[in-house]
């Protein structure tokens, strides 16, 4: 009995993911290495690289697809994604505070 395509999860499918994710990551390292940009932009696309390479291992790596996922794996990620918004943001709250406190 022959898998349907969307179920097998070949050299293909990891292949790409790789690649994609040496890309990802490659391209943040070389603009900070050349200061191509601005200190501004560089940080928004390190910041956008860093969204796409979740969505890549996502989807190449752990074969979570949104359109076939059961709800328990739809929950996890959801808390998950809650757990570091909050450890994130209260990061940033602290530096944050912190900053403003030592620029008398």
């Amino acid at each position: 009995m022959e898998r349907p395509p969307e179920t097998t999860h070949g050299l293909r499918s990891y292949l790409i993911g790789f690649v994609l994710a040496v890309v990802l990551s490659a391209i943040p390292f070389w603009l900070v290495y050349t200061h191509a940009l601005p200190p501004q932009r560089t940080l928004l696309v390190i910041g956008i690289a860093a969204v796409l390479q979740v969505l890549v291992h996502l989807r190449f790596f752990l074969h979570i697809n949104f359109t076939t996922t059961p709800r328990e794996n739809v929950l996890a990620l959801v808390f998950t994604a809650l757990l570091l918004f909050i450890m994130v943001g209260g990061s940033f709250w602290i530096m944050f505070d912190l900053h403003a406190r030592m620029a008398l």
